[in-house]
């Protein structure tokens, strides 16, 4: 079964929220390999759409406020040398 928003097909649950709900799930959970920075001001971004979403669609507010306390993607690490261990003769 398809499922169309807005003349857009849903292929994924996920696709289907943010269609319905018109919410960008990468606002509220983060990106992979962002930096703090980015983060900092993706969550600026995200408190900001939440207020005004409270006093719009509370639905939308709830499902958004739990994307946001979901555990968080890592953070970018700089890309280091790994050093090896010498194999241990048994």
């Amino acid at each position: 079964m398809k499922h169309i928003v807005a003349g857009h097909v849903a292929v994924t649950a996920t696709d289907f929220a943010e269609l319905a709900l018109g919410i960008d799930l990468e606002l509220f959970t983060g990106t992979a390999g962002e930096s703090s920075m980015e983060r900092r001001a993706r969550r600026d971004v995200a408190r900001e759409v939440l207020a005004e979403l409270r006093a719009t669609d509370p639905d939308a507010a709830a499902y958004a406020a739990a994307l946001m306390r979901t555990t968080p993607l890592p953070l970018a690490r700089p890309a280091g040398r790994r050093t090896r261990r010498p194999a241990v003769a048994a």
